[in-house]
């Protein structure tokens, strides 16, 4: 079956295609290009390994792959460290792979970003390949060329700007993903309408019936809609020196709540979309949103089964927290701020309106 979209990630001589579609994993003629005669090293975790490693091996293999391979990490947030990172390496290094060999990450936004850095410092750069097997991951992560691991101290802050050749979306993936991290991909979905195209927002919003339920035609109409935003927005600020940070909306807050908790308490998707609603609570207090619109998006978010309410953190805690994150710029945090629902920019924000904010959300 061929991919019912294909967009191009518009970076020069660094281009690469997404191809999204169902049943993807099982199109060699989709692999072949990029591995046909090359030895492939498949890196996975212990979830999306049983479901489909075999199935990609044997695509490959009939795709013309030389030798596959495969790494299983453990399965989680808590393991996007150096630990984990080092499995990778081993694998690489005990199969004797070299320059020309193509890692292949196949899972969630976690495998993607260890992947893509392990690729981007074995032998100081090797072939890498995306293939998304959760929602989040499908329009975020792997979509953008940013890798990495966390420390405890803050999310991703080792890590590097490293493009894939290409980007294997199979929606059909998502049948067997459990809802928590099904509506963790509806976040970043979410995000993508309210900082830069209110239609799409209106379209989530309305579709958000057939998102919860599955349906592989509003799924595949959504992952490609928020692709088109974020390679839009890649394709002009690569390397996050301006326009690429309203990415980060919600961010900010979320990566708090990710780190105050501990990684893996709450998922990534879901301390975006708390943090999502701090932010707008944020700009409603600057004048930046109207009630209204304020309501609606954190609607849009309850209706996609994501929490509202930030932890009890505490607001020293919250604001410290806050600081240490990569977003921090000579000492002062640049939040992304909506100017209305589909329009946004980054600012400094005053810390007492951010901490009375923080406040009477209860945090």
């Amino acid at each position: 079956m061929n991919p019912l979209y294909t967009l191009n990630v518009e970076l020069g001589d660094r281009s690469y295609p997404i191809h999204i579609g169902s049943g993807l994993l099982g199109n060699a003629g989709v692999f072949e290009p990029h591995v046909k005669n090359k030895a492939v090293m498949v890196c996975t975790n212990t979830t999306v390994g049983p479901l489909y490693l075999e199935k990609v091996s044997n695509t490959l293999r009939a795709a013309g792959a030389s030798k596959v391979m495969a790494v299983t990490l453990p399965d989680g947030e808590e393991y996007k460290d150096w630990p984990t990172l080092q499995l990778v390496f081993d694998a690489l290094m005990q199969n004797h792979c070299d320059r020309k060999t193509v890692l292949l990450a196949l899972g969630g936004g976690v495998i993607g970003d260890m992947g893509g850095f392990a690729a981007s410092a074995f032998m100081r750069g090797i072939p890498f390949i995306q293939v998304p097997t959760t929602l989040l991951s499908q329009v975020d992560s792997s979509v953008g060329g940013k890798t990495g691991i966390n420390h405890p101290l803050g999310k991703n802050m080792i890590g590097a700007f490293y493009q894939p050749q290409m980007v294997v979306t199979d929606i059909s993936t998502l049948n067997t993903l459990p809802d928590r991290e099904l509506s963790c991909g509806l976040a970043e979905i979410i995000k993508h309408g309210a900082i830069a195209d209110v239609d799409y927002l209106a379209d989530v919003e309305k579709s958000m019936p057939q998102l919860l339920a599955r349906d592989p035609e509003t799924l595949a109409r959504v992952v490609k809609r928020s692709c088109e935003i974020k390679a839009d927005v890649v394709s002009k600020d690569e390397r996050e020196g301006g326009l690429r940070a309203i990415l980060n909306f919600g961010h900010t807050f979320g990566h708090a709540i990710e780190a105050g908790m501990g990684y893996g308490q709450w998922y990534h998707g879901e301390a975006v979309g708390c943090g999502m609603v701090v932010a707008a609570e944020v700009c409603r207090r600057m004048g930046r949103l109207s009630a209204n619109d304020t309501n609606r998006l954190k609607t849009i978010i309850i209706a996609a089964r994501l929490p509202a309410i930030p932890p009890k953190l505490g607001v020293d805690k919250f604001m410290e927290l806050m600081a240490h994150d990569k977003k921090a710029d000579s000492g002062s945090i640049k939040y992304v701020l909506l100017n209305g629902l589909g329009s946004s920019s980054t600012s400094p924000v005053d810390d007492a309106l951010v901490r009375q904010t923080l406040q009477e959300l209860g945090a």
